[in-house]
């Protein structure tokens, strides 16, 4: 039961991310003005890869590295207590 749980909730995360990404389509493309910023996190293991288009973009990127590593560190260390 627990693996189906999950997969359901990866399915609706997924779905909700799909969806947040088409409204704020929409809100851009009604809005008069509007500058695109852009930056992402690669995750191979516990060491992050970050990149962006400008230095807020860039820091929000390092911010989210930083809490994917601490949630993989506290994910390694529970599978290992049990």
């Amino acid at each position: 039961m627990r693996g189906e749980t999950l997969i359901g909730a990866g399915i609706v995360l997924i779905l909700i991310g799909f969806l947040l990404v088409f409204i704020g389509t929409l809100v851009s493309a009604f809005s008069g003005e509007s500058e695109v910023q852009g930056g992402g996190v690669i995750m191979i293991g516990p060491i992050p890869i970050v990149f962006g288009t400008s230095r807020s973009a860039v820091t929000l990127a390092m911010i989210l590295a930083v809490v994917l590593m601490a949630l993989w560190i506290i994910g390694v260390l529970l599978m290992r207590r049990g």
